[in-house]
């Protein structure tokens, strides 16, 4: 496993400032969101990416790219136009899509991580709407060369892991992988968060962590919630998932410094010295 760190809790950070913070605690991956302060969709340069590149290479740091930019596409609602979204306005999302994927291609990432979007307005096309766009997502980030993978998000229409299961046997061959966020195995409880690990480890292309609390979305820093670290960190090394193990902590940047290192801690009393 590679221990990672996501851009979107280092918005108070220059993104190259933020990459060597994790160099220097020892991380091995990054998982990044283009967004309004870190490589901007709209005006990230192909020369800028192949700055950054050699960057990532150099400070030995895999990319995965994320789509959970905020106010990006929207300056007044969060997460807006998402793949439940009807009408014309989707087209947005999944531009976004693509151009992520573009992006991630150019940085040498393998991984593009996406989420279906809160259905706003639910009717009897809401599930056709939502396959419709992780196919069409799936497409799109195959075609530069990646490897999609779904998020199940609280709150979303793909919520949890059996939601997940429902879509790769919807889609067969054309569904995406598995982007687990441990923490929502707290947030919305499908069980034992060990036992869900073991199931799903075959499929997982991407892995979020952050603590938690049982029953609540709010992504905390390690000792704020209910998570157990040791044994989730022991689920995905015996399941032998092999990929980044990205922390999620979006409302941390003001203290990212702190978090990266505490973080950073963690990893080498549950699983040893991530630089091996």
């Amino acid at each position: 496993m590679r221990l990672g760190y996501q851009s979107n809790g280092l918005q108070n950070h220059r993104l190259g400032d933020g990459l060597a913070l994790l160099a220097q605690h020892g991380y091995r991956a990054v998982g990044l969101t283009p967004d309004t302060c870190h490589l901007d969709p709209a005006t990230t340069s192909p020369g800028q990416l192949a700055d950054l590149a050699r960057q990532l290479a150099d400070l030995g740091l895999e990319p995965v790219m994320e789509t959970g930019a905020r106010f990006l596409l929207d300056a007044r609602v969060k997460h807006e136009p998402t793949l439940m979204t009807p009408g014309p306005a989707r087209q947005r999302r999944l531009d976004y899509t693509s151009r992520t994927a573009a992006m991630g291609a150019r940085l040498g990432a393998r991984v593009v991580s996406f989420w279906t979007g809160i259905d706003r307005q639910p009717g009897s096309d809401s599930r056709l709407r939502m396959l419709d766009g992780v196919r069409e997502s799936c497409r799109r980030i195959r075609a530069e060369g990646l490897e999609p993978s779904l998020e199940p998000e609280p709150g979303m229409f793909v919520e949890t892991v059996a939601d997940w299961h429902r879509v790769r046997d919807e889609l067969g061959d054309e569904a995406p992988g598995l982007t687990l966020d441990i923490g929502h195995l707290y947030s919305v409880w499908e069980g034992e968060p060990a036992h869900v690990i073991g199931a799903v480890a075959p499929f997982l292309c991407q892995v979020h962590l952050e603590d938690m609390r049982r029953g609540q979305h709010e992504h905390l820093e390690p000792g704020a919630g209910d998570v157990d670290f040791a044994a989730a960190l022991t689920a995905l090394k015996n399941a032998g998932y092999g990929g980044p193990v990205c922390f999620e902590l979006s409302r941390s940047s003001h203290r990212a410094p702190a978090a990266v290192a505490a973080c950073g801690e963690l990893w080498r009393r549950c699983v040893g010295d991530p630089r091996r």
